[in-house]
């Protein structure tokens, strides 16, 4: 019989949430720990359409990776998720920035994405001691423009965005999600490039000054690759429990 706490334990055992960043909100974040657990739905957004789904496929639980209360809760409607878990008395678990820095977690699943070899640290979080960034090698050197479509179809994105650097690129940095606050210095660092999801304006025209070929892939593309990761680990440690990715978890930004 596996409760919502087992689910937890084991998760905590992979990602610790004592390792998450001071201003996340990780952990379980609804329901109660007690509760047998026989479906879960997997999502990286627990949005009202993947709480709809998780009800309507009887899940007991969602395991998410950003946290569904994060900012003060100012209000409370019948269309929000928050509402939506307690109605279905559906529990949600959150690994957020735990599961970024976690072996095996985000950053190392975009890195076995984008097909690099000789993964290592780039650069650390201080608190917890763990790479908030990694940087490996590509098979060969590609110009930017060619690594960066690489990046678009190993992302399946509908676009990228991308900084022209001053060099071929092999050796490749990268942080998921709102990651450009890693980009590092390519002659101080050794890499020609770093992939994240977002930039800012200025992070761009920083990278380009710097001869950096800056990609940016999107919040959503970066992240969603550590989802069957955890669906395999969680299938291989709980196989009485049907584990599935919600089919409403998606990017909520189109491209034309």
């Amino acid at each position: 019989m596996t409760k919502v706490k087992n689910i937890y334990e084991f998760l905590d055992g992979w990602a610790p949430f004592s390792t998450a960043m001071s201003f996340d909100n990780a952990g379980l974040l609804a329901g109660n720990g007690e509760e047998e657990v026989h479906t879960v739905l997997l999502a990286l957004d627990i949005t009202p359409d993947v709480v709809r789904e998780a009800a309507s496929c009887g899940a007991q639980l969602i395991v998410s990776h950003h946290p569904v209360i994060f900012d003060p809760l100012k209000r409370l409607t019948p269309d929000s998720a928050p509402w939506l878990l307690a109605r279905y008395a559906i529990a949600a678990i959150c690994a957020h920035t735990n599961l970024d820095l976690a072996p095996g977690g985000v950053n190392t699943c975009l890195a076995a994405r984008l097909g690099l070899a000789n993964v290592r640290p780039l650069s650390i979080d201080p608190p917890s001691g763990l790479p908030e960034a990694l940087c490996g090698e590509l098979p060969a050197a590609m110009e930017p423009r060619e690594f960066a479509l690489h990046v678009k179809n190993a992302l399946d994105c509908e676009r990228v965005e991308f900084t022209k650097g001053s060099a071929p690129v092999r050796t490749v940095g990268l942080c998921s999600g709102a990651g450009a606050f890693c980009m590092p210095d390519p002659q101080q660092s050794g890499v020609q490039a770093f992939v994240t999801g977002e930039a800012k304006h200025h992070e761009l025209l920083a990278a380009e000054s710097m001869g950096l070929t800056l990609v940016v892939a999107g919040h959503y593309h970066t992240e969603a690759v550590v989802l069957p990761e955890v669906r395999e680990r969680l299938s291989k440690a709980f196989p009485e429990v049907t584990f599935s990715i919600a089919a409403a978890s998606r990017t909520p930004s189109h491209a034309v």
